[in-house]
């Protein structure tokens, strides 16, 4: 690695761990399914780059103009030398709005990135620390909770915690109140956490921006599938399943599934199994649940926040909320 980057690759990092026991357990339940956070091996990373450029995919567009109008007011909310961590951080695009406000405010900075894929993590820690010369980059692979367990303990300054993307919609929205829980448990009164939240809006445009006429979004999903055949010697054969989003708008969600378009039984050979699917029998693979402004305040609430400031872009259309430890 390159001066002033550190990667670190723990046991849940690249799934490492449990691919292979989630898979089993998930094909095996009455209503198939498989964890989402699998999505982003290297291939399935590289889509998701291309899905975040879709004309279809707002959220990022929506989300990055907020932070080119609001970088500099949003790292004002910590002390200066406070660090940035970000969860899910991918390849930082956006993030480098809020570092080059960080940097600027007092040329050496530090950001701490957390995200399951090493490779994802160790190109953007190189491109970071190229682009920005008094970075310190400490990279680790790990799934959230390990990620974050890690660096709390070795924590030494105040942080700004980024949760971006509306990665808190793949929670429901108990799961989120208790996850965000956790994240508050670990902050001091000084420490602020920007997380962003894609609003509620109409079935159309949702179910357009998880199921692009380009297919993109199709081949992300399909990918998952083709993980188990590359690295548990599956036998799915993407081509048999095809991608399914529905917007359910009673409990405000998309969901994403692969459905088998015959009946078939698919061998997974390190697993010693065979998945017995019906003719439109579905595998769901995400759910990305969207909020109001008041059930955002409402998570906030729940998880011992504050809403100190909400930034949303010219179209209303997304929310990154500014949250305090209360």
């Amino acid at each position: 690695m390159p001066p002033g980057v550190r990667l670190r690759v723990l046991p849940s990092g690249d799934g490492q761990v449990d691919l292979a026991r989630e898979v089993r357990e998930g094909l095996l339940r009455a209503r198939k399914s498989l964890p989402c956070r699998f999505f982003y091996d290297a291939e399935g990373s590289r889509l998701f780059e291309q899905i975040c450029s879709l004309p279809e995919y707002y959220l990022t567009r929506a989300e990055d103009e907020i932070l080119a109008r609001h970088a500099s007011r949003i790292v004002a909310a910590v002390p200066a030398g406070a660090a940035l961590v970000e969860l899910g951080s991918g390849s930082a695009t956006k993030t480098r709005r809020l570092l080059a406000a960080h940097v600027a405010r007092g040329g050496r900075a530090a950001y701490a990135m957390v995200d399951i894929s090493s490779s994802v993590l160790e190109d953007g820690a190189r491109a970071l620390v190229a682009e920005f010369p008094g970075l310190h980059v400490e990279a680790v692979a790990a799934e959230y909770q390990d990620g974050l367990a890690l660096l709390s303990a070795e924590k030494r300054a105040p942080w700004l915690v980024l949760w971006l993307g509306s990665n808190v919609g793949n929670l429901d929205r108990e799961q989120a109140a208790a996850f965000l829980g956790g994240i508050r448990a670990r902050l001091a009164p000084e420490d602020r956490l920007l997380l962003g939240v894609d609003r509620r809006k109409d079935r159309l445009t949702l179910e357009r921006a998880y199921d692009d006429a380009a297919g993109v979004t199709a081949r992300f999903n399909a990918n998952l599938l083709g993980r188990i055949d590359r690295e548990l010697g599956g036998r799915f054969g993407e081509a048999r399943f095809r991608h399914v989003a529905h917007y359910d708008e009673h409990a405000g969600r998309v969901e994403m599934h692969l459905e088998s378009l015959t009946d078939q039984v698919v061998r997974i050979e390190a697993l010693e199994l065979e998945v017995v699917f019906r003719a439109g029998e579905r595998i769901h693979t995400e759910d990305s649940y969207k909020y109001s402004d008041a059930e955002a305040e409402a998570l906030a609430t729940q998880a011992g926040f504050r809403l100190e400031r909400a930034f949303t872009d010219g179209a209303a259309r997304f929310l990154s909320v500014l949250l305090a430890p209360s």
